[in-house]
């Protein structure tokens, strides 16, 4: 079971642009009613998607200068990186299929 991994400023670097798959990263907040809501799908997708791509979350409260340099302006925000660069963004909540297909369609 590959559940979604917090991610701090420092592990950065090393678990998303260095990554050999795709991931995902959900920037949220605990506050955000939105991201509360899809929060459940995005811990599906990383389940379903185990082994194929990885998925992790970034809190835009404790990392604001990550959230800064990504431009991330609204939560929540679903950024897709491959290969050390952002290939994909989808800003909003939205259904699981639409989530997972941002992410399978790089893989």
């Amino acid at each position: 079971m590959a559940d979604t991994l917090a991610l701090s400023q420092d592990q950065f670097d090393a678990e998303v642009l260095g990554s050999d798959v795709p991931v995902l990263v959900d920037f949220w907040a605990s506050w955000c009613g939105p991201c509360k809501m899809i929060g459940p799908s995005v811990e599906e997708i990383a389940n379903e998607l185990a082994g194929q791509a990885k998925v992790y979350k970034v809190d835009v409260d404790s990392n604001s200068d990550l959230a800064q340099l990504y431009g991330i302006m609204s939560i929540p925000a679903l950024v897709v990186f491959k290969g050390g660069e952002e290939v994909d963004r989808m800003v909003g909540a939205g259904p699981k299929e639409r989530i997972k297909e941002l992410l399978t369609r790089h893989i």
